[in-house]
């Protein structure tokens, strides 16, 4: 799945960032990375382009360049019953990674 695909309101986890040279770096450097939850607030009146929600800020984005970054859906139901996009019916590796400090046993310094 795609996130131009993505129904308002859901949320899901980047997995793949598309793109070539120029345009695949600036989706990087706005924080479109692997593994980052992203959530679809809205989209313009005619459909393109689409507000996210990451990492605590707002980012509009085409339907062109949403198209190159691929998600899995997060939530009880993904965890459950695994990503229905992907041809293997299994769960992916692209859950957030845990907070600093929420790991067992902590770091030592």
């Amino acid at each position: 799945m795609t996130l131009d695909q993505l129904p308002i309101g859901q949320t899901a986890v980047i997995t793949a960032v598309g793109g070539q040279g120029a345009l695949r770096r600036r989706l990087l450097d706005m924080g479109l990375i692997p593994k980052t939850a992203v959530t679809v607030r809205k989209t313009a009146p005619m459909g393109d382009p689409i507000e996210i929600r990451l990492r605590s800020y707002a980012l509009t984005i085409r339907l062109d360049d949403a198209r190159t970054i691929s998600v899995c859906p997060q939530g009880e139901r993904f965890r459950e019953t695994g990503c229905q996009s992907c041809p293997q019916k299994q769960g992916c590796d692209s859950l957030p990674a845990p907070p600093a400090g929420a790991l067992k046993g902590g770091a030592s310094r």
